[in-house]
C-alpha cells in the first residue's frame, strides 16, 4: 500500500547535502561545544553533596544505614 505520502522526498532524498556560500562550515568539534550544558551554578553539585555529608554526620539514624546507599 505506497501512498503519494510514503514518497513525498524522493525527488530531494538523494540530493547532495547544500554548502554554505557565505562562511564555511563551523568545525565538529565547535559545534558539539556550542550545544555542550551550560553549568549555570558551577560548583552547585559539590556544594549540595558537602551539605548532604554534613547532615548525614550529623543525624545518621534519619537517613538509615550507609549500606543501603552504596547498594543504589
Amino acid at each position: 500500500m505506497n501512498s503519494d505520502f510514503e514518497h513525498r522526498y524522493d525527488d530531494i532524498i538523494d540530493l547532495p547535502r547544500p554548502e554554505p556560500q557565505r562562511h564555511p562550515r563551523m568545525p565538529q568539534a565547535d559545534r558539539a561545544a556550542q550545544f555542550a550544558p551550560f553549568a549555570a551554578l558551577t560548583g552547585f553539585k559539590e556544594l549540595i553533596e558537602d551539605t548532604a555529608g554534613q547532615h548525614l554526620a550529623a543525624q545518621p539514624e534519619m537517613y538509615g544505614d550507609e549500606d543501603e546507599f552504596a547498594a543504589c
